[in-house]
């Protein structure tokens, strides 16, 4: 006949993926109740979205289902508290960036380059390539990323005083939008810029990413040094234009993240050319040669040119950005080719 002491016995087989201990010796596995061959039981995980909790689930059902006289396994989910959390682990695995393998901040020295523009394509483009990729609108000022994702009115969920980031189009997202109302204004001051971007990177559960992607401000201001100083290993994707006083400002940003010895992965010139559909003559309607002009000037490759898409804006407003809508284009191929470029330069 079974009973609770067998079950049990069983179970102690059954480990916990990250900390490689018995998932009953943890007290993750909990509640245990046997009637006429039936076994309940509960397992607590470290949060709802755990990614291996369905392959921990069939494990449980697969080592119960072995013991003579049972019939039926019933697994419940639930989550650990915030203070059994505490005591398993230390410092949580999930929350912040202790689990993400590589941070690409994209900057640019002013504003109107489509800075958000490329960070979306290439996350998306990263995430293509087979990459788990996490998304965070770091810019305070005006952040977008909600209106180009079609997530306006999103409300983030929390799991013990954690953000849990929203999903769509295969990345996690966060965006600073997404805390405030719909076309409420920001008004930040450095010390609370600060603060707020250090709860963006720290407080939201990115859990296991090889990329986390983030929009930053242009400029060379409080939110880009708050980067610099919270993230030494984060590299840097710069946003240019071929026009001469994009690149004024770009060289003052390429300055700042050099000075706190960060490592900039390469170029972007953005709306570098027009393709019309009768000609095959490129037209470039904001002048030429800025992005080989820095390249040349720092040392930098340049990873791509993008041209002036229409299917660009198309996608920022619908909220199904190009490389979803059309990631084979000439366009979405020219973001393919950056991302390829940015994960052999990680390593």
């Amino acid at each position: 006949m079974i009973d609770e002491f067998k079950i049990r016995e069983a179970v102690k087989s059954v480990l916990d993926p990250e900390l490689k201990k018995s998932l009953l010796d943890l007290g993750m596995i909990r509640d245990i109740h046997v009637e006429n061959g039936q076994v309940w039981l509960t397992l607590a995980l470290s949060t709802a979205r755990c990614p291996r909790k369905d392959a921990m689930v069939e494990e449980i059902k697969g080592v119960l289902g072995k013991l003579p006289g049972v019939a039926g396994v019933d697994v419940r989910l639930a989550t650990l508290s915030h203070e059994e959390l505490e005591k398993l682990f230390p410092k949580h695995p999930l929350v912040g960036l202790e689990k993400v393998r590589h941070v690409l901040a994209v900057a640019s020295g002013k504003g109107g380059v489509g800075k958000t523009t490329i960070a979306v394509n290439v996350a998306l483009a990263l995430a293509g390539r087979g990459r788990r990729v996490g998304l965070l609108d770091a810019d305070v000022y005006g952040p977008s990323v909600p209106v180009m994702l079609s997530l306006e009115g999103v409300q983030p969920e929390e799991e013990n005083e954690a953000i849990l980031p929203a999903e769509k189009f295969g990345l996690r997202i966060m965006s600073l939008g997404m805390l405030t109302a719909k076309g409420q204004p920001i008004v930040w001051r450095g010390p609370l810029v600060a603060k707020a971007i250090k709860q963006l990177l720290g407080q939201v559960m990115w859990g296991d990413l090889d990329y986390l992607v983030l929009d930053l401000p242009p400029g060379t201001g409080d939110p880009s040094i708050t980067i610099a100083q919270s993230i030494p290993h984060a590299a840097i994707l710069m946003v240019t234009t071929p026009q001469e006083v994009a690149l004024a400002d770009v060289r003052r940003s390429i300055d700042l993240f050099r000075k706190f010895g960060m490592v900039i992965v390469g170029l972007v010139e953005n709306m570098s050319y027009f393709q019309p559909d009768h000609s095959g003559k490129p037209i470039a309607i904001f002048g030429e040669g800025g992005g080989e002009k820095l390249s040349e000037e720092f040392g930098l490759p340049l990873l791509g040119k993008i041209p002036i898409d229409l299917a660009i804006g198309r996608g920022g407003d619908s909220g199904v950005p190009l490389m979803v809508s059309s990631p084979d284009s000439e366009t979405g191929r020219v973001f393919q080719g950056i991302a390829d470029r940015i994960v052999a330069a990680s390593g």
